[in-house]
């Protein structure tokens, strides 16, 4: 049952009936708390066309409905404003729809695909704090788009070439005396990260020697011995030398192991893993077809160039004079083999809006050389993610690293659930399980919550309060109606909607009227590619809900339908609250 359709197709033949006028486009609001009712339906727009006050035509639209309504109860007119209040009779229907929906909320197959792209790590250091926001915005992305109808396929272009990479395959050469993860007992990626940091140690105290025999610091950041060496081992790899190679394959390895452990304690998989050394030479035969097309022209030292001013742009260089490529030169090959792999309706890339002015450009490319899936190609640009000290730089060593964090919050989860002294009955196995499903539903609502397009600042002491807007105060929400639910099957108690109209408490009202907002919440999230909009509706459930257990007694009411249909009711928060916890990757308890 659609309420809201319901709804409009009763305004537009009230309009009809009293005004003897069509409206095709009818538009409906929550009511403000402040006022009665649950829908609003604005007159203003009305005026004109009837010559009537705005509060004229509410009230006697709202008389119609009153009258001849099947879902309406009452109304108010508030200056333009008709407020409507719904028939018990109504909110005891939906109640019984959404328990016999299956997955309420979700939408059946559409019959379209879109690939969602994420993560892309380098492989010369671990994942960090803004890793993990683009990791779980790209995977709630891709959830929320599956529950829309979509075939979605989640990939991951790995950056595993290029300078950064043999900045840390020279330093582990010079500095690592063999050196591996077990030797040591570092994560793989952990380790390659740390001769990163080493590189720009001494690249930094080698910069500083040439200053100090008076050679200019942009002068001495290219003449530095190490950044020569680095770039000589970049060649080398280009080249197939079987020594550099060897190396490379030997710490990338290290790396795919540690993300992959850092992968399964997030809860992120993909379809398709691409990497860039199987994509960088990529997209010139594309260049040679623009070439023809007159897409593209060649200056005269062999360089190829295209002219985007008239997007907005500017003119953007696509291969190098010596026939090499350039970022936007490998994009268009790999997007060209994604299509081809796929053949998807829509392209997601979730990447930092550093990359704006890239990804304008690789579009606009791709239009102009008329390629039917360009107009599918989205840039999901997100702000970054700041700590209170500051930003984070990983050359420097003072990123916040995702295994670090992930175990700190771990730890504070365990330490501020043992003070709430709830859980001496757990198994210790189950406590760990407690913990760690606290610790990234605290990280990933944090993350989630805020607009992907916000730059956002992380505070990991108010992400896992147990109070407020977090992640920890849902599971505590869901955790607690479990609780009632074991209640009422010990107590043989049945979760029923009653078959005939009974008089329902306002807390019911509003609980069943949040609950019916799910499927439209989900919607939105997938149009406007939110994650932030199903954090929003979770967290504003679990209030309707705790506010509707403080004002109801659920098994001390005398009437046994009024405890029945307050057991049926929560279990279908319950089942509300899953769904859309699981549509950010979180995972809820049944226990804390």
């Amino acid at each position: 049952m659609n309420i809201e359709t319901t709804l409009k197709e009763d305004i537009r033949v009230a309009i009809r009936q009293c005004f003897d006028t069509a409206v095709e486009e009818i538009i409906l609001q929550p009511t403000k708390k402040e006022f009665e009712g649950f829908y609003t339906f604005v007159t203003f727009a009305l005026t004109k066309a009837l010559r009537r006050s705005p509060a004229d035509i509410g009230q006697a639209i709202g008389t119609y409905l009153a009258e001849h309504s099947s879902v309406v109860s009452t109304f108010n007119v508030v200056q333009g404003f008709l407020n409507i209040s719904l028939k018990d009779s109504t909110w005891l229907e939906l109640l019984r729809a959404m328990r016999a929906e299956g997955t309420f909320g979700t939408q059946p197959a559409n019959g379209q695909s879109v690939m969602v792209e994420f993560s892309s790590p380098n492989t010369n250091k671990p994942l960090h704090l803004g890793h993990l926001r683009n990791n779980f915005l790209g995977d709630s992305v891709a959830r929320i788009l599956t529950a829309n109808g979509y075939e979605v396929v989640k990939t991951c272009l790995v950056n595993d070439r290029g300078i950064h990479i043999c900045k840390s395959m020279l330093a582990y050469r010079e500095l690592g005396r063999g050196e591996t993860p077990e030797s040591s007992g570092i994560k793989g990626d952990h380790l390659a990260g740390k001769y990163y940091v080493e590189f720009d140690k001494t690249y930094k105290k080698q910069i500083a020697e040439l200053v100090a025999q008076g050679t200019s610091e942009d002068e001495a950041a290219k003449k530095a011995p190490w950044m020569q060496e680095a770039q000589q081992l970049l060649l080398k790899w280009e080249q197939g030398d079987p020594e550099t190679v060897a190396l490379w394959h030997k710490m990338n390895g290290w790396v795919y192991e540690g993300f992959e452990q850092t992968y399964r304690k997030i809860g992120v998989s993909f379809d398709k893993t691409y990497y860039e050394s199987d994509t960088y030479l990529l997209g010139k035969d594309i260049i040679e077809e623009g070439l023809r097309q007159g897409v593209f022209y060649r200056k005269e030292d062999g360089s190829v160039w295209i002219d985007l001013t008239e997007e907005g742009l500017d003119q953007k260089l696509v291969l190098r004079g010596d026939g090499t490529s350039v970022y936007i030169t490998q994009d268009l090959g790999t997007t060209e083999l994604k299509y081809s792999d796929y053949g998807n309706d829509r392209y997601i890339w979730v990447v930092g809006n550093e990359q704006d002015y890239h990804f304008n450009v690789l579009f606009a490319i791709l239009k102009r050389l008329g390629r039917a899936y360009a107009d599918g190609c989205y840039h999901l640009s997100y702000g970054m993610v700041d700590l209170p000290s500051g930003k984070m730089k990983s050359r420097e060593g003072t990123v916040v690293d995702a295994d670090d964090l992930i175990e700190t919050m771990r730890q504070t989860a365990e330490t501020r659930t043992r003070d709430l002294g709830k859980i001496e009955d757990f198994a210790s196995e189950e406590a760990q399980q407690l913990y760690n499903t606290l610790a990234l539903g605290a990280l990933k609502y944090f993350l989630l919550k805020v607009d992907p397009k916000k730059r956002m600042l992380f505070n990991p002491e108010e992400s896992i309060d147990f109070q407020g807007h977090t992640g920890p105060f849902i599971q505590y929400t869901h955790a607690r109606i479990c609780s009632i639910l074991r209640k009422a099957e010990q107590l043989a108690i049945a979760a029923e909607v009653p078959s005939h109209e009974r008089p329902l408490h306002a807390a019911e009202q509003d609980l069943i009227f949040y609950l019916s907002l799910y499927p439209s919440r989900v919607q939105a999230a997938g149009q406007e590619l939110a994650p932030s909009l199903i954090s929003l509706y979770a967290f504003e459930l679990a209030k309707v809900y705790n506010q509707f257990y403080a004002e109801v007694s659920i098994f001390a009411d005398p009437d046994p339908q009024a405890v029945q249909l307050r057991v049926a009711l929560s279990a279908v928060v319950a089942k509300t609250i899953k769904h859309s916890m699981e549509l950010l990757g979180i995972e809820v308890p049944e226990r804390m």
